[in-house]
């Protein structure tokens, strides 16, 4: 079994039904589940076909599993759960992977969410337990009384002491986690139930409600964290932005953000000082309004004088008014026709005198910045394309190795061959995506097992690597599949004369577990593929790291590499607007770039993101798009022993066997990533990971 990207390498009694507990406590096999053989298609195609169900990769080829009880757990083919674990820091796979599928599952709230939902969420317990039931399980049949037999546990809890009697079995009971769960839901249902009797069914009228303080501290808090929750995302800033020559007067100093003059007053009360001064008929007073008279909105001046003298208090009225003082400087600037920051580089001496000098270098600052973007953001790479376009081709292929005259057989080797070969592989429709199909081959006409491009110049991908890397790349089944995928729907599109009914070609995200090649593979094996995709009905192919955009203009045979989100938007708008189509292959990188859900041109461009399973990369943009998955499988056995005949292909027949040996080795402790298996201070350094985590 793999020990794929720190998987638990578990020992498994494969006939036995019962319970079975792992060593380290953390894999349980199901009483009576049933043993499923592996089936990579079925595993990995149902998430293809938009399946949104997640599958976690697990075991030999990273198959893909369905998680067992939400995102508690995953089932194995053996029948075995396996409990979450903490990872490998930096991997976007396994463990890492099932956090960001978990964080998706955290109930996101909206003003419109009820109390009950937010004060019961994730209560799955049993309520209609026996009591009885309960006290065999827990403690052993201890306390058990007949006349008990029909008594739930939900009645127990109102009145333990009417039921079970010895003061010792109570204390036991008391103290465990089980009962203390179902005690808490108990204050919980009777918070439930108070405030609906008062008319507080949902949030917002739980922000406005003012007897917050007679509901018991446990309920308060979920609420009051839910609530939080909701004003924190609407109130949270923009990331640091990327200034260019058109950016507003108004977006440099205010960085994008949300006014803290425009957030209300209740709501400022809730989040900084726990409700204290909330009344109902303020609840749509604007924090600017409130600063100008704060007695007319809190008439409790004792109530009103703790409250300024928080330092909460402070930081908000200060932070009111500076804004109002940069509101009248940007108003003064747009009167004398500065808009932009073109415009403030253009203003006349007296119009730039009037504005404070901490804002004027921040203006003079942020000019210098866009300046110095404009100088490199059109910077040629020269020779870059016909580099990548005129990539040489390799393959290798398998061939028998034994003696024919005794018909003995000893496995196959590995054979490199020059140029593209003959036969490709072969695909069959699975669903809404493609898979690999054998049953097409003619004898003689076996497709290689490993394909090889080499641009001497390199690719985006190299090129965008902090320490750089070869200029080769290998194609196994996998990273064509990918590409007859995406040629598949522009195809499709281009087929369809119609257009206003599909102006783009059908959106895609590609997934896979980090170091398969998908970023370095596919990616460039996509960028190949559209530059030689036919120029009258595909001008432009963009390659994307996050904010670096490599634009490869198939009409000029040009590439040029562009910084920031902002400038490559609008470079991509100004090829649509010249009426050129295009397609773009965004990795969203080690950074986590996740896409903007406007980044592509509304119509006549595709576009694919390239990501690990880790969920916020791509989910935003996912959703917004209806994008459909791609799941790209490890590379299996052959295709590492393939690669391993590519990489040492100048050494002799035993060093080659020699070193293939020590690969395979290492594929049965961390699995078939090519990432950590090829070089043996990243394989123990790979190792070491795998270790700690198992042991977390």
């Amino acid at each position: 079994m793999w020990r794929c990207c720190g998987r638990l390498h578990v020992a498994l009694l494969r006939e036995r039904w019962a319970l079975t507990v792992s060593p380290t406590g953390v894999a349980v096999r199901l009483h009576g589940a049933p043993t499923v053989p592996p089936c990579e298609c079925h595993a990995q195609r149902r998430w293809d076909c938009g399946t949104k169900q997640p599958r976690l990769p697990f075991g030999a080829s990273d198959i893909c599993w369905p998680q067992l009880g939400g995102a508690s757990g995953m089932l194995h083919r053996t029948g075995v759960v396996m409990a979450p674990r903490s990872g490998i820091p930096g991997d976007g796979s396994d463990a890492a992977a099932r956090r960001g599928v978990e964080g998706t599952r955290r109930p996101q709230w909206t003003m419109s969410s009820s109390v009950k939902d937010i004060l019961l969420e994730g209560s799955t317990l049993r309520t209609d337990m026996k009591l009885n039931d309960f006290l065999r399980r827990n403690l052993g049949g201890k306390g058990v009384v007949k006349k008990n037999e029909n008594v739930a546990m939900e009645v127990f809890v109102q009145e333990p002491d009417a039921y079970v009697k010895k003061q010792q079995h109570l204390r036991i009971i008391f103290n465990l986690t089980e009962y203390q769960e179902l005690e808490e839901r108990k204050i919980l249902l009777e918070a439930t139930y108070k405030l609906h009797h008062e008319g507080v069914f949902s949030l917002e009228q739980w922000r406005d409600y003012e007897g917050k303080d007679t509901v018991t501290a446990l309920a308060r808090g979920k609420l009051n964290a839910a609530l939080t929750q909701i004003l924190t995302e609407m109130l949270r800033g923009t990331q640091e932005m990327k200034f260019n020559i058109s950016t507003t007067i108004e977006d440099v100093l205010f960085k994008g953000r949300v006014r803290v003059k425009e957030k209300k007053l209740n709501d400022f009360l809730m989040m900084e000082l726990d409700g204290r001064g909330v009344v109902a008929t303020n609840r749509s007073v604007l924090l600017k309004e409130f600063f100008k008279n704060p007695i007319k909105y809190i008439r409790d001046k004792g109530a009103l004088k703790e409250i300024q003298i928080t330092d909460a208090y402070a930081r908000m009225e200060r932070a009111v008014r500076e804004e109002m003082d940069l509101e009248e400087v940007v108003r003064k600037l747009y009167k004398n026709g500065v808009n932009n920051l073109l415009g403030w580089s253009e203003a006349a001496a007296e119009v730039k005198a009037t504005v404070h000098d901490i804002t004027k270098h921040s203006l003079d600052a942020a000019l210098q910045e866009a300046r110095n973007r404009t100088t490199i953001e059109a910077l040629k790479l020269e020779g870059l394309y016909e580099s990548v376009y005129n990539a040489s081709w390799h393959h290798v292929v398998e061939i028998p190795d034994g003696d024919k005259r005794k018909k003995k057989k000893k496995g196959t080797v590995m054979k490199v061959k020059e140029g593209k070969p003959k036969q490709s592989w072969t695909y069959k429709k699975a669903g809404n995506t493609l898979e690999k199909d054998d049953g097409v081959r003619k004898s003689g006409k076996a497709p290689p097992r490993l394909m090889v491009l080499t641009s001497d110049k390199g690719w985006p991908y190299t090129l965008n690597a902090p320490h750089g890397t070869d200029n080769d790349f290998f194609i196994n089944c996998e990273v064509d599949r990918v590409w007859q995928i995406v040629e598949r729907d522009l195809t499709n599109w281009f087929s369809n004369f119609d257009l206003t009914l599909n102006s783009s070609p059908l959106p895609r995200v590609l997934i896979g577990t980090p170091g398969i090649g998908k970023s370095m593979a596919a990616g460039s094996y996509l960028l190949y593929q559209l530059l030689h995709y036919d120029v009258e009905e595909l001008q432009v192919v963009v390659h994307c790291f996050g904010e670096t955009a490599y634009v490869f203009d198939k009409t000029t045979k040009t590439v040029a590499i562009y910084e920031g989100n902002i400038t490559s938007k609008n470079v991509l708008r100004g090829f649509w607007q010249r009426g050129m189509k295009g397609y773009i292959i965004y990795d969203v990188a080690k950074k986590g770039t996740p896409p903007d859900t406007g980044f592509a041109p509304s119509t006549g461009w595709g576009m694919i993101v390239v990501s690990s399973p880790k969920v916020k990369n791509y989910d935003e943009w996912e959703k917004q798009l209806q994008a459909s998955r791609i799941i790209m499988n490890c590379p299996d056995e052959m295709d590492v022993k393939a690669m391993c005949a590519w990489m040492k292909r100048g050494l002799k027949p035993n060093e080659q066997a020699g070193y293939w040996k020590e690969v395979k080795e290492r594929m049965k402790k961390v699995g078939p990533i090519p990432r950590h298996i090829f070089d043996e201070e990243i394989y123990i350094v790979r190792l070491g990971a795998v270790d700690v985590a198992l042991l977390a």
